[in-house]
C-alpha cells in the first residue's frame, strides 16, 4: 500500500497532523519534497512537537522514516531538530532515520542569498521564510549543489568547495556586496554539523525498493499544498518543488512506483502564509476573530497567516492537481465560535462571475463571492461519531463534500491524536 498525504491548498493544512494519526498503521513515512520551511504541528501524549524537516513518523518508535532525494536539508537545523526531539524523549537512530545519499544539501551561503534577495526586493519580496529554499533548488538544477552522500567522501568534497565558492562570490560579494564566503568556514559547518549523519546517509531507494517488494506500507508526506506546487501553484508565489502526490514516488525516489491512495487534507476554512493572491482572504475585524481562533501563525516562522473562508474553486483545483482519493477536514472545530459561517463560492473575474481557478492576472484580480451558512455555536471537542455532532456541523460538512466532489473521510475536532471523526 503506497498513499499520499498532501496539501489541498495553500499549505499549513495539518498533514503533520493526519500523518501522525494514520502512520499507526504503516510501516514507512517518507518525505519527498522541501525542506525546513515546512512546519508540521503535532500534539500527542509526548506533548506538542513542530516539525520542519524530519517525517512526522518520527514521533512513532514502529515506523522507520525516510529522507528522501528529492528534499533540501540543512544539517545545522536537522542537528537542531534532531536533539530537540531526544531531549523530549524521542528515539532517533539510523534504524529508524535513512536519509538519501541523494538529497541535496542546503548551505549556508543558500539561506544568506535568501535573505539578500528577500531585503534587496523590500516591498515587492514574494514572502520566503528565508530558508535558502528557493536559492538551493536554483543550484540543483544548475548542477553547482552538494549532496548529503558528499558526506561519506570528504576528500572529494574539499576539491569542489573552492571553485563552488568562488562561483557564488561572484553574487555573495560583487553582486550583493556581502563579505566573501570562506573555504574553511564553510568546511567546518559541514564538519560539525553534516558528518554526525554519516550514519544515517544511504541509497533510500534500495531500501523502499525492498522495503515495496516486500509488501511494507509506505506513507509519503509532502510539504506545503497544491496551491504552491512550482508548475500548477500561484507562481511565483510558491515553494521551488513539487508539492502534488504525482511526485511522491520520484522525490522518494522510487520514480516507478504507482500510488495506491491519495489523502487530500484541507482546513474547514482557508488560510495562508506569505504573499501572492489569496482571494478567499478576510480583514479587519473578521479576519483576525478567526486567525486568533485557528491559531493562524506559521509553524516554521511564527509570521500571521492571511485567513479566509472555505474557498471552493481554490479547493476544487486542488483536489483536481492532487488527484485525490478522499479528504482529511481538518479544524472544523475551530469554527464553533461562528453564527454565519463564509464560504467563498466563486471568484469575480472583472465582472465576470466564475467557479473555477484561474491564473496569473485574472487570478491577482479576482474578487470573492461569498456565501453564508449557518453556524452551531458550541463544543465540538468530544465528538468521536459523525451523528454526534450538531445537524449544522453535519450539513457544512456535506456541503464541502458535495461541493468539492471529493469524498470526505476524516474530520478532525481537535489537535490531539484521538480527536477525530472517521466516516
Amino acid at each position: 500500500m503506497l498513499t499520499a498525504i498532501v496539501g489541498i491548498n495553500w499549505g499549513d493544512e495539518g498533514k503533520g497532523r493526519m500523518v501522525d494519526l494514520l502512520s499507526e498503521n504503516y510501516d514507512v513515512v517518507v518525505r519527498y519534497q522541501g525542506g525546513n520551511n515546512a512546519g508540521h504541528t503535532v500534539i500527542n501524549e509526548r506533548g506538542k512537537f513542530i516539525l520542519n524537516l524530519l517525517p512526522s513518523g518520527i514521533l512513532r518508535d514502529s515506523t522507520v522514516n525516510v529522507m528522501g532525494p528529492g528534499m533540501v536539508i540543512d544539517v545545522e537545523h536537522l542537528f537542531g531538530e534532531v536533539a530537540r526531539l531526544r531531549e523530549a524523549g524521542i528515539n532517533v537512530t539510523p534504524e529508524n532515520l535513512k536519509i538519501s545519499d541523494r538529497a541535496t544539501i542546503c548551505m549556508p551561503y543558500h539561506k544568506l542569498l535568501d535573505i539578500l534577495e528577500e531585503d534587496r526586493l523590500g516591498d515587492a519580496k514574494f514572502g520566503s521564510t528565508r530558508r535558502g529554499i528557493a536559492p538551493v533548488y536554483a543550484d540543483k538544477y544548475m548542477k553547482k549543489a552538494f549532496r548529503m552522500g558528499d558526506l561519506l567522501h570528504p576528500e572529494s568534497l574539499k576539491k569542489r568547495l573552492p571553485g563552488i565558492l568562488e562561483w557564488k562570490n561572484l553574487t555573495v560579494n560583487k553582486g550583493y556586496g556581502h563579505e566573501e564566503l570562506m573555504v574553511d568556514a564553510i568546511y567546518e559547518w559541514l564538519e560539525k554539523y553534516g558528518m554526525p549523519f554519516a550514519d544515517y546517509i544511504c541509497d533510500t531507494t534500495r531500501y523502499l525498493t525492498d522495503a515495496t517488494n516486500n509488501g511494507k506500507k509506505v506513507m509519503f508526506e509532502a510539504q506545503l499544498g497544491a496551491l504552491r506546487d512550482i508548475d500548477f501553484g500561484i507562481y511565483p508565489y510558491t515553494s521551488s518543488s513539487s508539492t502534488i502526490a504525482a511526485y511522491a514516488p520520484i522525490g522518494s525516489g522510487i520514480p516507478a512506483q504507482k500510488l495506491d491512495n491519495v489523502i487530500g487534507i484541507m482546513k474547514a476554512y482557508s488560510s495562508c502564509v506569505g504573499e501572492g493572491p489569496f482571494t478567499c482572504e478576510l480583514f479587519g475585524e473578521k479576519g483576525e476573530e478567526l486567525r486568533q481562533a485557528g491559531g493562524e501563525y506559521g509553524a516554521a516562522t511564527g509570521r500571521p497567516r492571511r485567513v479566509g473562508g472555505f474557498d471552493v474553486p481554490a479547493s476544487r483545483y486542488g483536489i483536481l492537481m492532487q488527484g485525490a482519493d478522499c479528504i482529511a477536514l481538518t479544524k472544523l472545530d475551530i469554527l464553533s465560535y461562528l453564527k454565519e459561517i463564509p464560504v467563498c463560492v466563486k471568484y469575480d473575474v472583472n465582472g465576470e462571475l466564475v467557479d473555477y481557478f484561474p491564473s496569473g492576472d485574472d487570478l491577482a484580480n479576482a474578487k470573492p463571492v461569498y456565501e453564508y451558512h449557518e453556524g452551531w455555536c458550541c463544543d465540538i471537542s468530544n465528538c468521536r461519531r459523525f451523528e454526534d455532532l450538531p445537524v449544522a456541523a453535519q450539513n457544512y460538512v456535506r456541503y464541502i463534500e458535495k461541493v468539492t466532489d471529493c469524498r470526505i473521510k476524516y474530520i478532525s475536532v481537535g489537535a490531539d491524536r484521538d480527536q477525530y471523526i472517521e466516516l
